[in-house]
């Protein structure tokens, strides 16, 4: 039986050769290397969790089945790159943009009546920062934004108002750093029709970010004021403290809870919200996590059926300064599972 190369000692070439001969072992050791970054890839075409997790999952298949096409080994990035930019562009053929609810409508101010969750395949979800990897720090030369930075929710929300094929162009220039003439190749197009795409990219991300990141901003902050602040803010939740909450907010915050399409803007809206705890405590209890590059706070409410406290939403904490200038809170329990945080408490 002819036994898989080490891939620890073994060369690039070695494994590619193994794996076109039907070395899944070998296939595997390739591919590795470069699965989280696809990942998050596929997450910043599509906006989507599950989504990118279902298009990850395609590349895969399509790379095994067309791995002699594989030229050389050290174009295997990029030729990862291209299967899986295909693949997000077809699924994005089929779907529409997802968004937040502040970009479906006017602020709200429904008081106790939240309406109809939408489906959530509407919304885009948050990304787990686990799953990025190690800060990758500022950005090069060569490419504008840091990873983290390109996983932050304004930015795959301002990605959705790009057209599919302006998003892989801006995605693999400017957070991946490709060159233009190499995103030509990707793409089968060519190098002045990848500059104007760039220029078209550019000019609408410019115009919907804001003036700094949050990586930008947390850092001015620091760690430490960063966790104070976020601890603030859940002890405040747990202990049904409205004005405690509204303190931490700044004067014009937004609050938002997909699958639900209204949200509030200012606190005086805000307090007057459903979203505001209903109940003396103990109903709440908050885990500290991060998501999408910010600070994040995953919320179990108390079922006294189960006598435990269950997975409500993960509140995504945009940061302005000292205080909290929008909550994000994404109503699915089933994010719970993919950020590893616990099903009870």
């Amino acid at each position: 039986m002819r036994r898989s190369p080490d891939p620890s000692t073994s060369h690039p070439h070695e494994l590619v050769e193994a794996a076109r001969s039907g070395d899944e072992e070998a296939f595997g050791s390739l591919v590795d290397a470069h699965r989280r970054e696809l990942h998050v890839h596929c997450y910043r075409m599509l906006g989507s969790l599950q989504d990118a997790e279902d298009a990850l999952q395609e590349v895969l298949v399509r790379a095994w089945r067309a791995l002699p096409q594989l030229e050389r080994s050290d174009w295997l990035r990029a030729w990862l790159y291209k299967i899986a930019t295909n693949v997000c562009l077809t699924a994005l053929s089929r779907r529409g943009p997802r968004r937040l609810p502040a970009d479906q409508a006017a602020p709200g101010d429904r008081g106790g009546d939240p309406g109809e969750p939408l489906a959530h395949s509407v919304w885009i979800e948050p990304y787990p920062d686990e799953k990025l990897g190690p800060a990758s720090g500022l950005p090069t030369p060569e490419a504008r934004y840091e990873q983290r930075e390109a996983v932050e929710l304004a930015f795959i929300a301002s990605l959705q108002f790009l057209p599919a094929r302006q998003r892989a162009v801006l995605i693999l220039r400017d957070v991946l750093a490709f060159s233009a003439r190499e995103v030509a190749t990707l793409l089968d197009t060519s190098v002045p029709a990848v500059n104007s795409c760039m220029q078209r990219a550019r000019r609408t991300l410019d115009e919907r970010l804001p003036d700094q990141s949050q990586q930008d901003v947390l850092r001015l902050l620091g760690d430490e004021q960063t966790r104070d602040l976020v601890t603030r803010f859940a002890d405040a939740f747990e202990r049904g403290d409205v004005e405690g909450i509204i303190d931490l907010l700044v004067e014009d915050a937004t609050f938002t809870m997909p699958p639900y399409d209204a949200w509030y803007r200012g606190r005086d809206a805000v307090a007057r919200s459903w979203l505001m705890p209903d109940a003396a405590p103990p109903v709440l209890r908050a885990v500290v996590t991060r998501a999408s590059g910010q600070p994040a706070l995953a919320f179990y409410r108390l079922d006294e059926r189960e006598g435990a406290y269950l997975p409500l939403a993960l509140d995504v904490l945009t940061v302005q300064g000292g205080r909290i200038a929008a909550v994000t809170a994404f109503r699915n329990p089933g994010l719970f599972r993919q950020f590893d945080l616990p099903d009870r408490l």
